[in-house]
């Protein structure tokens, strides 16, 4: 079909598989916001619920951690929480990444968005 063109024709391939990963990247980035992590503190005291996108979406603070002389213990146990979501958060999104790179034939580890 685009004999004579040398590598044109691959050229024209090449475009379709970055718009269809294009596609679906932007399909990803839509789920990422759909799934939720949580990450927790003081065995479970606290715990922060983020999605993949690592935003936070809720917290839960059992009522037992709450005593005016441990104030500082409870903004280091949230900060703990929020910070393992955010980890959690990071980890799972490029899980779903891989998902989505391997499905494409790319190569394992290959960090997206370039």
């Amino acid at each position: 079909m685009l004999k004579g063109l040398g590598g044109l024709g691959d050229m024209a391939g090449m475009m379709k598989k970055a718009q269809e990963m294009q596609a679906k990247m932007a399909e990803m980035q839509d789920e990422l916001h759909s799934i939720s992590v949580t990450g927790e503190s003081g065995a479970g005291l606290v715990k922060a619920t983020a999605t993949a996108k690592g935003e936070l979406t809720a917290l839960d603070i059992d009522p037992s951690i709450f005593n005016g002389d441990d104030k500082e213990v409870v903004e280091d146990l949230i900060l703990a929480a929020i910070k393992d979501a955010q980890v959690k958060a990071s980890e799972r999104a490029q899980e779903e990444m891989g998902k989505l790179t391997e499905g494409m034939g790319l190569p394992a580890g290959m960090k997206l968005p370039f």
